[in-house]
């Protein structure tokens, strides 16, 4: 191409669609290079059961309602979004990005579609490598498959299944094999993390409205975690899950607050639990560290998914694999510290709140960055920015978005939006 971008966008999920809206909607030049054959980043190859960790209502903005929680619906709004904010033309669909890097003032990319050049570079999408530990086989006749893998959960009827990990994938994994009716359900973990035991349904246990409306009261972190501490020690109480509470205390500066899964909490004594982790596979069984031998059909790995940045050009940044790893290498909330004009804006979305508006509220800003119409500074986070307090933190870097008054506009719309209405579009 003849033109250097303002912007390239590497993914066209979520991130790299609100990016593009904002875009177009500021006159920023830009366009977005998806490897897949059209926008929806990971949700355009999950399973139908996933869903996503909030309610609907907060993972929609304005007028573009999810028409629910689970992956046909995401992938459709995605692809909604898409076509009502006219960007489906500024996505090069097919078109990974194999190479990037910054020479001579400027980022090249190459791809199968040609060299392309931008001023700055936003990297989205890298979070969805999944994730199977290395573990010995030995003549092994247990099938396995990663969460992402899981197709059909039906065909878990039946089966003795032994499911690995404890987080949020762990916890769906859990809830699909009691769901489906496994035979035998054995669960596997080294760590466990924080989720809200509920047996209210997980699109409704989501809701991040509470949460928000308690920073709005004014409380700093210590009483934020003194007082989810002691609701979330309440609730494994009341529903029997004390042994499985986390080893560490829950902390909003780097927890997320997920919510439970409803069988998981109602038949949680029909789960053997085996604290440790899987040494090896052998014949058809599951072998753990501390030489446990569990019979098995399946493996199901909840084990996540890693960071891949294999295709920039940047050491560090390469070789990240976790959220926190990359977020290391940033300064405000999604700059790189290693390379000039180049941005990372999933990196502070393992916390609290509406990944659309995170979004949506960066891309906001970026493009007033872009413009010079904002700064958006290098100065490293040790800690989550969760939810309302992203509108702080940009607005005090990007005054010409927020508004003089935007302090009393952000109270006014989290403490009288209702939790069944989305937040109006930033």
């Amino acid at each position: 191409m003849d033109r250097t971008l303002d912007l390239a966008i590497v993914g066209a999920g979520i991130a790299g669609v609100v990016a593009l809206d904002y875009a177009r909607r500021a006159g920023v030049d830009a366009l977005a290079f998806e490897r897949q054959d059209g926008p929806g980043g990971l949700w355009r190859h999950l399973p139908a059961w996933q869903d996503i960790q909030i309610s609907p209502h907060d993972w929609s903005l304005g007028d573009r309602v999810t028409a629910g929680p689970a992956q046909p619906q995401i992938l459709a709004h995605i692809e909604d979004w898409a076509d009502r904010a006219g960007v489906r033309d500024r996505i090069l669909a097919a078109t990974p990005v194999q190479r990037a890097r910054h020479a001579d003032g400027a980022w090249t990319l190459e791809t199968p579609a040609g060299t392309f050049r931008a001023h700055h570079l936003l990297a989205t999408g890298g979070h969805e490598r999944p994730v199977v530990p290395p573990v010995q086989r030995v003549q092994a006749r247990v099938r396995e498959l990663h969460s992402s893998a899981l197709r059909d959960p039906a065909t878990l009827a039946g089966l003795r299944v032994v499911v690995v990990g404890g987080g949020a994938s762990a916890y769906d994994l859990l809830e699909q094999s009691l769901l489906h009716g496994a035979a035998h359900i054995a669960w596997v973990y080294r760590g466990l993390r924080w989720f809200v035991p509920s047996r209210k349904p997980k699109h409704v246990a989501g809701s991040v409205r509470d949460y928000a409306r308690l920073q709005m009261a004014g409380l700093g972190i210590a009483e934020q975690n003194a007082m989810l501490r002691q609701d979330l020690r309440a609730r494994y109480a009341k529903f029997g899950l004390d042994a499985i509470l986390p080893a560490q205390p829950f902390d909003v500066a780097h927890d997320q607050l997920m919510p439970g899964r409803p069988l998981m909490v109602e038949r949680f004594a029909e789960l053997a639990r085996h604290p440790g982790a899987v040494a090896a596979i052998e014949g058809d069984e599951v072998v753990l560290a501390d030489g446990t031998r569990l019979q098995a059909d399946l493996l199901l790995w909840g084990t996540g998914y890693a960071f891949d940045l294999g295709w920039l050009e940047v050491a560090g940044l390469r070789e990240a694999r976790s959220p926190q790893a990359v977020s290391e290498r940033c300064g405000g909330l999604f700059r790189s510290l290693e390379a000039p004009n180049l941005y990372l804006p999933g990196v502070q979305l393992d916390g609290i709140g509406s990944a659309t508006l995170a979004y949506a509220l960066m891309a906001r800003s970026l493009m007033a960055h872009i413009q010079g119409r904002a700064r958006l500074d290098l100065l490293p986070r040790e800690r989550h920015v969760n939810h309302m307090e992203m509108v702080a933190y940009l607005a005090e870097r990007d005054p010409e978005s927020f508004g003089p008054d935007w302090q009393a506009q952000w109270r006014s719309l989290v403490l009288e939006t209702p939790d069944d209405v989305p937040y109006p579009l930033p």
